[in-house]
């Protein structure tokens, strides 16, 4: 998704796409994302837990947000170069780690004692 809501904001350096107005921009993002949903779908139903696959949702939401900044981050610093990776952007991702980290852990349900 991160090509399909921010691909377009390199569109001005390009010749081709200088003049291209709103909706036009709305509809190629869509055709992007359409290609990108036709990969996490499947990804999400073969990963479910309640397919036959190994993670709950809540796991295949943290994986999903993780994988789209990480991906996004690339972009930003590779495509878009216009933004400065920080040290507060370095804890942030830190604590994403720790989200996964506690997303994952094997948790007792009555009694909220990990084990």
């Amino acid at each position: 998704m991160t090509l399909a809501w921010y691909g377009h904001l390199k569109f001005a350096e390009w010749k081709w796409s200088a003049k291209l107005g709103l909706m036009s921009v709305i509809l190629i993002s869509w055709g992007v994302a359409f290609f990108e949903y036709c990969f996490q779908v499947p990804a999400n139903k073969i990963g479910f837990s309640g397919n036959g696959g190994p993670f709950n949702l809540w796991q295949l939401k943290v994986l999903q947000e993780v994988i789209t900044l990480v991906v996004f981050t690339g972009f930003t610093l590779l495509a878009l170069k216009t933004e400065t990776f920080r040290t507060n952007h370095l804890i942030g991702f830190a604590f994403l780690v720790l989200a996964v980290y506690f997303i994952f852990k094997k948790q007792n349900s009555l009694s909220g004692v990990f084990y």
